[in-house]
């Protein structure tokens, strides 16, 4: 069997589904370990279970970026591992359950419908950072409103690394959540508190939900960059339009527009956007 499952720092492994590129990342600490966002197809995730397996690896733990179908999948080969989750993100994954299983049996049909969505809500503690309460990596969550409600990062200060979940992706532009009051501030200010943990941290690895990761710093500033420049450009066509601009791109030449259904979100942000402002 061809791995796919692979390293790419030490102690961090990645694994691509071939649905939107998604990233299932593992977070390894001696022969335990914490998965983040498994995806997406139950083969696929049946293959990364082999591959750990077969690696000497015991599934400590799980942890759900955010409350969308495809990144609180599970495998019933971890039974007893908690998947956390922040309070918000628990919330939404209850309340929206229904959906999550239809889009689940949809998409990537035969997943256990008790595992979708099983989440436990992170301990939060008094003062300091919210940290997993997992003993394997030092590994602290960043809570944001972008995206998604209770949409967090994992950064893994030992590791130098954030794993980013739908955020500063090289194959999706920034995906607003279009029901939040000022969706593009929000997405600013997530962007302001990762990138601050990048710097505190020196983070040189960055793990998107899908797409490839950014590995070295130069690489992990320019996800900041390309979509910093993402959300000027929506804002001014929201509001000004973009006349005979191609791709419905605006200022922006952003090169993961070229992607159909990339461009499709972005066409739909910018009526969403276009609507709140009128």
């Amino acid at each position: 069997m061809t791995s796919t499952v692979h390293e790419i720092t030490p102690g961090v492994l990645v694994s691509r589904a071939r649905l939107w590129s998604s990233l299932t990342t593992v977070v390894v600490a001696d022969s335990r370990c914490l998965v983040v966002d498994p995806g997406i197809t139950p083969s696929e995730i049946g293959r990364v279970a082999d591959e750990l397996r077969a690696r000497g690896l015991r599934v400590d733990a799980g942890f759900s970026t955010h409350p969308h179908w495809d990144h609180v999948l599970w495998s019933p080969r971890w039974p007893d591992a908690p998947r956390w989750a922040t309070t918000a993100c628990v919330r939404r994954a209850d309340e929206s359950r229904a959906h999550n299983l239809a889009e689940a049996d949809a998409l990537a049909p035969g997943h256990d419908h008790d595992l979708v969505g099983r989440l436990v809500p992170i301990p939060r503690t008094h003062g300091g950072a919210l940290r997993l309460p997992w003993t394997g990596v030092d590994s602290l969550v960043v809570e944001h409103d972008a995206h998604a409600p209770g949409h967090a990062a994992l950064v893994l200060p030992g590791r130098r690394v954030l794993v980013a979940g739908d955020m500063l992706s090289d194959r999706e532009v920034p995906l607003l959540d279009t029901d939040a009051v000022d969706p593009v501030t929000d997405y600013r200010r997530a962007l302001d508190l990762l990138e601050a943990q990048v710097v505190e941290h020196r983070v040189t690895a960055l793990v998107p939900g899908h797409g490839s990761p950014a590995l070295g710093s130069r690489d992990v500033g320019e996800r900041f960059t390309a979509d910093r420049r993402y959300l000027d450009a929506i804002e001014h066509e929201a509001r000004h339009g973009c006349g005979d601009e191609p791709r419905s791109a605006c200022s922006t030449r952003d090169p993961r527009l070229t992607d159909p259904w990339v461009a499709g979100e972005h066409r739909a942000q910018v009526a969403a956007l276009g609507r709140s402002r009128g």
